[in-house]
């Protein structure tokens, strides 16, 4: 059975810090009151200039870098972001051009905080088919953006980033114990649309507009889906909760990543958690938090992986790989 097996992760965080006590400056919050809510105790956020592409550049290289490849031994990048550098063309097309990529194809995916891991679904399908040897996965946003920065319900929540993930075709055996991803699981539900969006558009406003959120809903919505996503990856590969070796929530408010390890019975020590230092960077949550776990040595050859993200859509999901 071919697999989209993981060679080597990237990441890329702005040279800006802010921090929740310099938030407190400029809308009423306190940093007491976000530690508390969320975990967040500050966040990265692009310098003037610097576009979604950038930041999806930079993890591209070091990803390719840390591999021995160059960009043209990619066949395909799935790029995910809510904050593209322009309407159109995709910004894939641009980390392609920028990477040395000359052949193969590159598009966008917008799923929002979801986003990474309906990339990383459509590259293994991608790599499954045959189309494609090997595929670059990122989530890159320049969330800070599309952010009003008088809401302290929503701006003292995101932060900026990229973390990319290079897959390649191996044969496996077609059992759990195969490296590479074993499985994922998209879903989506319109009826709550208007729960989390951004109020704007080409088609609606013809402008950017900013993030809106009803944080309740979305806190209950989340808790439900993300359980629902993380029993389809167990039920689907046949291997048990007590087997996962590492878990790699989206990085949107502790508590939920609280939920899921208590759920699945994981210490907190197998738990990776890079919130209360990143915020929620939507679709570059989970590779951020991936790249890290890789890079400093936590995440092992052979371990069973399991990531899970929910966002606005709603769109939620799970991935589950052997690294």
């Amino acid at each position: 059975m071919r697999r989209s097996v993981g060679l080597a992760v990237g990441a890329y965080l702005p040279k800006t810090v802010v921090s929740n006590d310099e938030l407190s400056k400029r809308v009423d919050t306190t940093d007491e009151w976000i530690r508390q809510r969320t975990g967040i105790t500050q966040r990265h956020v692009a310098a003037e200039g610097e576009m979604t592409s950038d930041l999806a550049v930079k993890a591209a290289e070091q990803a390719l870098q840390a591999a021995g490849l160059r960009g043209a031994d990619i066949d395909a990048i799935v790029l995910a972001t809510a904050t593209p550098d322009h309407t159109f063309p995709a910004t894939a097309t641009r980390v392609q051009h920028r990477i040395g990529m000359k052949g193969g194809f590159a598009l966008d995916v917008q799923a929002v905080c979801s986003g990474f891991i309906y990339a990383l679904a459509i590259a293994d399908n991608f790599i499954k088919a045959g189309q494609a040897k090997r595929a670059l996965v990122i989530g890159a946003e320049t969330f800070s953006r599309i952010l009003d920065w008088n809401d302290r319900n929503t701006c003292v929540l995101f932060g900026d980033g990229a973390g990319a993930l290079i897959l390649e075709a191996h044969e496996g055996q077609g059992t759990s114990q195969d490296r590479g991803v074993l499985c994922t699981h998209l879903f989506s539900d319109g009826a709550h649309y208007e729960q989390l969006y951004v109020d704007g558009g080409p088609s609606s406003t013809q402008t950017t507009g900013s993030v809106r959120m009803n944080g309740k809903e979305v806190f209950r919505h989340a808790v439900v889906n993300l359980a629902a996503a993380v029993d389809a990856a167990i039920a689907s590969t046949g291997i048990t909760a007590e087997e996962i070796d590492w878990l790699v929530p989206h990085q949107a408010n502790r508590r939920i990543m609280d939920g899921m390890a208590h759920r699945l019975k994981l210490p907190p020590e197998k738990v990776v958690y890079t919130i209360e230092r990143h915020a929620n960077t939507s679709a570059a949550s989970v590779p951020l938090a991936l790249a890290e776990a890789v890079t400093d040595g936590r995440i092992q050859r052979g371990q069973l992986v399991l990531m899970e993200a929910m966002g606005g859509g709603f769109t939620w999901g799970s991935a589950l790989l052997r690294w």
